[in-house]
């Protein structure tokens, strides 16, 4: 979603938008605030809308920036405007209470939106509690739109994961196989007990081979695994998109082997022994 007309017209009543301010906010605090609510500089000139205010730099970055991100910026600021309204800062009336109720809702809407689709994907495939805490670390990450400083953890993750996989299959590999080729094992492996049905399903995976190998570089020269300058924020998404989908999809072929065994443990415990 996009905010629209009649929600951004919300949000600028109750921060006193329409005198060219936010709030109380002068530009330094104003600067700072979005800073470390964000990490982003509201005087950048990408926000530079309007008269350059600060009620329009903030229009400036419902414009540019991801709906995330708006979504953020603007709870933190219905946190301080609540903080100003319950210690008498500033005149407020039931209107505005209302109006402050139907902004938390529209940041929920917002916040929702996150930039990679099936992080939720992202979950450890063993009772492993380090692995548990690595995949948590990770989407935590994500749901605070910060995906360039989890690459390294991501291809950490994704080595384990289809490690996982492979003991599952029988699969041999030792600690010196690489992501690229554990998951080219995993795959050939799934072809060979006819696990996927079409020849596209099978050329995507197998495309994801050379897509992991790749997953490699970043993760050396372009992630915190080293002292690198990191990946820029677009191409960090797509590969946590790229990764968190492939995992999605695994999913769906690993599931019914789960449900399996655990349908057949059941069976034994249900032994007159």
């Amino acid at each position: 979603m996009s905010l629209t007309f009649i929600e951004k017209n919300k949000f600028e009543k109750l921060f006193g938008m329409k005198s060219g301010y936010v709030l109380d906010f002068s530009d330094r605090t104003f600067q700072e605030f979005v800073g470390d609510s964000v990490g982003i500089d509201i005087y950048e000139e990408k926000y530079n809308y309007g008269s350059g205010s600060k009620a329009n730099r903030l229009r400036g970055f419902w414009n540019v920036e991801s709906n995330y991100n708006i979504g953020k910026l603007l709870e933190k600021l219905l946190e301080y405007w609540l903080e100003q309204a319950q210690s008498g800062e500033i005149n407020f009336d039931i209107a505005d209470e209302n109006n402050h109720k139907d902004c938390l809702i529209i940041v929920a809407k917002l916040k929702a939106e996150n930039p990679v689709e099936n992080i939720d994907a992202i979950q450890a495939n063993s009772d492993d509690r380090t692995f548990k805490i690595l995949a948590e670390s990770i989407r935590e990450g994500i749901n605070n739109d910060e995906p360039e400083k989890g690459l390294d953890r991501l291809h950490t993750f994704t080595i384990k994961y289809v490690r996982q996989l492979c003991e599952n299959h029988q699969i041999t590999f030792d600690k010196e196989t690489p992501l690229h080729s554990l998951f080219g094992g995993y795959v050939k492996k799934l072809v060979k007990k006819g696990l996927i049905e079409s020849e596209m399903t099978e050329r995507i995976l197998k495309s994801s081979i050379s897509v992991l190998e790749a997953f490699n570089g970043v993760r050396n020269n372009q992630s915190f695994a080293h002292d690198n300058v990191i990946l820029n924020y677009n191409e960090s998404i797509l590969i946590f998109n790229n990764v968190s989908n492939v995992i999605r999809f695994l999913e769906t072929i690993e599931k019914p082997k789960t449900e399996q065994k655990e349908e057949i443990i059941e069976e034994w415990n249900d032994l007159p022994f």
